[in-house]
């Protein structure tokens, strides 16, 4: 998942708690293993190879990421779609300084990005309808392998916990000891407001277009506009907070892809999910449906908030 995780529990006993969390560590690992697309033996790189040509049967770990994915692209009208992952890889390979797609090579990617070409055939069946289709779950998968690993800890007798993936994707279970919830600083493009949100049995996700290279490098960033076939082109940091992390790890693409103007009124269809936008000139536009993002501003931070956060970096 290009990611580290890191997982913070409290617990009288010690060693329990280091086994639960080694237990969750292995879990992810395992998902790892399965969903990579890096991997030619992979779960899912067998899958990409072949249900095109006939339906494949799945681990039911697979075929629910992937029926979370096609949810989520249903709600946000295709703008998440996880399916524009070959697109995206070929723009990394121009960062990498090979040449940008042609028309035609770029008309034959954005061809294959559809996810209305996947069935699901329950209970465990996937099948593409396009010979050109292919499944990347990077923008969900991270957030899939923190609600499996919190299901770990849970099952381990584990109740109060806070799980990072790459900093950018937070899940708390339960309250450090003497705290209502966990505070997490969320990014900030305008380094003045300061936005932050107290888990509790929740999560928060933030999405942001990679940031130009400080070596004047080509950085097309990773998240892809279908719609117009290349990297998106955005400076606004977008945060979810929901109530699992796979919500919120697809909201916040799912987000910055539609905007405020339009993500708001999909905030609004929700339950229990609240989101900022925010852009280097400030301005913050928010919607929310339950939870609370708060800001203090630069002139308000206090000290003790900038201690006792945990700060969010990029998707």
């Amino acid at each position: 998942m290009g990611a580290v995780f890191e997982i913070v529990t409290y617990r009288t006993n010690p060693t329990p708690a280091s086994q639960a969390m080694d237990h969750a560590f292995h879990e992810i690992d395992r998902l790892e293993q399965m969903m990579s697309i890096y991997r030619p033996t992979s779960e899912l790189s067998r899958l990409n190879r072949t249900a095109h040509v006939q339906a494949q049967t799945v681990s039911p770990d697979l075929y629910q990421v992937i029926q979370e994915s096609l949810h989520y692209s249903e709600l946000s009208e295709g703008e998440f779609d996880v399916t524009t992952g070959p697109l995206a890889e070929r723009w990394k390979a121009v960062g990498r300084g090979e040449q940008a797609p042609s028309p035609a090579e770029e008309k034959r990617l954005r061809s294959g990005i559809d996810y209305r070409q996947i069935e699901l055939i329950p209970p465990n069946r996937i099948r593409f309808h396009s010979p050109r289709v292919a499944v990347d779950p990077g923008a969900i998968g991270k957030g899939y392998a923190i609600d499996r690993a919190a299901a770990v800890l849970r099952s381990r007798g584990i109740e109060c916990a806070l799980m990072n993936g790459g900093g950018s994707t937070f899940y708390a279970m339960g309250c450090p000891p003497g705290q209502s919830g966990w505070l997490v600083h969320l990014c900030d493009p305008s380094a003045h407001l300061d936005p932050h949100v107290l888990l509790h049995e929740n999560s928060v996700s933030t999405s942001q277009q990679t940031r130009p290279s400080l070596l004047g490098m080509p950085s097309f960033g990773h998240i892809i506009d279908a719609v117009a076939g290349e990297p998106l082109k955005s400076t606004t940091a977008v945060s979810v907070v929901a109530e699992s992390a796979t919500a919120s790890d697809a909201l916040s693409t799912a987000l910055l892809l539609m905007g405020p103007a339009r993500g708001r009124y999909l905030v609004k269809r929700l339950a229990n999910v609240a989101a900022v936008w925010i852009v280097p000139e400030g301005l913050p536009q928010t919607v929310s449906s339950g939870p609370e993002i708060l800001m203090t501003g630069a002139a308000r931070m206090s000290p003790q908030k900038t201690v006792a956060g945990i700060r969010t970096s990029l998707e």
